[in-house]
């Protein structure tokens, strides 16, 4: 290498810095709380080779690393090919097929070339969950959906922008097939604005440093990102460690789906093979490709954070496809469920698998849901229509070194629930409660995290309430001996009746009224751990601070509390021996 390390460092955290300064761009330019407060969108830089990975912004979301590649990679070979019009300076193209490197179809990628004397040097790639676009249910996690028509809107690769100007045919074509039309033109900006500040950031360096020695680092970058990845992997014991997770239901068929995983450790490489999980579904629950490339990548991202983003992060990790299961979908197969919810349950699979192997460095299982959440309405009194839609923490698991995170973000990324205030200000809801659901972390030497209470009221107008979550038939898994997190619970109240979905967590079109109400509590995350051997201080401290009551204390941890909130030592010795001699 030619390259001395400081040079090397800087241009390294210069590109980083690129990614990030487009992620900020995005979300304070955006109009959407989905994107402006959760941060539901990433941005990254791509080769203009392959499209493979060569940076992403550390406030993006982790699950985006493998699809943003493979569209990126997809709409190289579509231009190639003559499938897609070739771009020129300032062109942006859209894109949210799932089945060409997606997700689902409220993730809308944006892909711009960054040219240098006359030739394309990397693409700039961003992607942001649109609130709705289009099909049957607002917001488009349609439970109930048998086709991916139903869902929403389709694109192929398409250029929005032409020289750095929006092309108005395209843009009508898509205002005219997704509600609230009107308020999209903040996000389409700010999407395409941030790709040119990142253009703009990118050139400095690329001045400052020249194009061979941008270039040179790199490839440095990624040949290190390889080696440390395969450093780590080669941690593993040589052996086949399986596990699976479990599906609630498709939203139409009620059984469960299985993900049945099998990690192969061999030297320093690891291969994942999904043979035996269910067959493709009927609903929403089915997973593309790229989705279930990058759950697993961002799954090893957890477990190796230490290991730089780039595309040789990924090289030691070979994933078989898994044809023929509802991991692989193909048109026409429905897939709304498959970036926020089946992603994090092939997650959970990986955790659970290679637990036994790096126990110092898995957590049992998170809460595992984005709790999407949309309320599609209108007042008419104020001749307008709206589009809301909520995520939701939960809980994550507890781990070799102490208690999981309460009400923490998703497994897939950072997005956070955006703010009570800002949803009561733009929609016509009131927030009744909103508190940490006690008592939900599984049970463990090291309990879980506390997933999330929320409470919401409709307060004008008439609204249509749809669902796509999970965890509701099982909670995520505990690890070591340690218990199962509570599962997610939807309660809908309307003319003073509550009722729970059939499908547990997933509904689509229920009617609201003026007063009706909607209640969801989030998983909390797996114990880690035989729960009779958590410190009893630490189980006390939980009883003081409500999380647990002095009952659940004795029967989950063996810990007695007394009336005064103290300890009792003997009767605590006394049920943990039992406990331990039934064990």
């Amino acid at each position: 290498m030619s390259l001395d390390p400081v040079t090397l460092s800087v241009i390294q955290s210069g590109l980083q810095q690129v990614c990030d300064e487009m992620d900020l761009s995005f979300s304070r330019a955006a109009f959407s709380p989905v994107i402006a407060e959760a941060n539901d969108r990433s941005d990254g830089i791509y080769s203009a080779v392959d499209g493979s990975l060569i940076a992403q912004g550390s406030q993006g979301l982790p699950v985006f690393v493998g699809t943003m590649q493979a569209s990126t990679a997809t709409l190289i070979e579509m231009i190639a090919d003559g499938r897609v019009a070739a771009p020129e300076p300032g062109d942006v193209y859209i894109v949210n097929d799932p089945y060409l490197g997606g997700t689902h179809l409220m993730d809308v990628r944006f892909a711009m070339p960054v040219w240098r004397d006359g030739a394309i040097f990397c693409w700039l790639s961003n992607t942001g969950h649109w609130p709705d676009t289009g099909g049957a249910v607002p917001g488009g996690f349609s439970a109930s959906a048998t086709a991916v028509e139903q869902e929403g809107l389709r694109l192929p690769p398409v250029r929005l922008f032409k020289r750095g100007t929006l092309d108005p045919e395209i843009y009508a074509i898509i205002c005219s097939n997704i509600r609230v039309a009107d308020q999209r033109i903040g996000d389409v900006k700010a999407q395409a604005a941030a790709l040119y500040v990142g253009r703009a950031r990118l050139e400095r360096l690329l001045d400052r440093y020249g194009d061979a020695t941008v270039t040179e680092a790199i490839a440095e970058l990624r040949r290190r990102a390889a080696e440390q990845m395969r450093a780590n992997v080669a941690l593993i014991a040589p052996g086949t460690y399986r596990a699976s997770a479990w599906i609630d239901s498709d939203g139409v068929v009620d059984e469960p789906l299985e993900i049945r995983l099998a990690v192969t450790a061999h030297g320093d490489r690891l291969t994942f093979d999904f043979t035996g999980s269910s067959l493709p579904c009927a609903g929403p629950m089915n997973s593309v490709i790229a989705t279930t490339v990058s759950s697993v990548y961002l799954a090893m991202r957890h477990i190796f954070p230490d290991v730089p983003i780039s595309a040789g992060a990924f090289e030691p990790l070979e994933i078989l496809r898994p044809e023929g299961t509802f991991l692989d979908a193909r048109y026409p197969r429905p897939v709304s469920g498959c970036a926020a919810e089946v992603s994090q349950r092939i997650a959970e699979a990986v955790f659970v698998a290679l637990a036994p192997a790096l126990p110092d460095r898995i957590t049992a299982a998170p809460a595992g849901t984005s709790g999407n959440f949309a309320l599609g309405g209108e007042i008419a009194q104020e001749g307008r229509s709206y589009v809301m839609y909520q995520i939701s923490g939960g809980g994550y698991g507890g781990f070799a070194g102490g208690d999981g995170i309460s009400n923490g973000c998703s497994t897939i990324g950072i997005s956070k629930a955006p703010p009570v205030e800002i949803m009561e200000q733009q929609f016509p809801v009131l927030y009744r409660r909103y508190a940490l659901r006690e008592g939900s972390g599984g049970a463990g030497t090291h309990r879980g995290g506390f997933g999330l209470d929320y409470e919401v009221e409709l307060l004008r107008g008439t609204a249509l309430a749809s669902f796509v979550m999970d965890h509701g038939r099982t909670g995520p898994q505990g690890i070591f001996g340690g218990a199962d997190g509570t599962v997610n619970e939807v309660r809908i109240s309307r003319n003073g009746e509550t009722f729970v979905p059939p499908h547990l967590s997933k509904a689509q079109n229920i009617p609201l009224l003026p007063g009706d109400r909607v209640r969801v509590g989030t998983p909390g995350g797996g114990g880690y751990g035989e729960p009779w051997k958590r410190d009893p201080v630490a189980v006390a401290e939980d009883v003081r601070l409500g999380y647990f009551s002095t009952i659940a204390a004795s029967e989950l941890f063996g810990v007695v509390i007394d009336e005064f909130g103290a300890i009792d030592i003997a009767a605590t010795k006394a049920k943990r021996n039992r406990i331990e001699g039934v064990r």
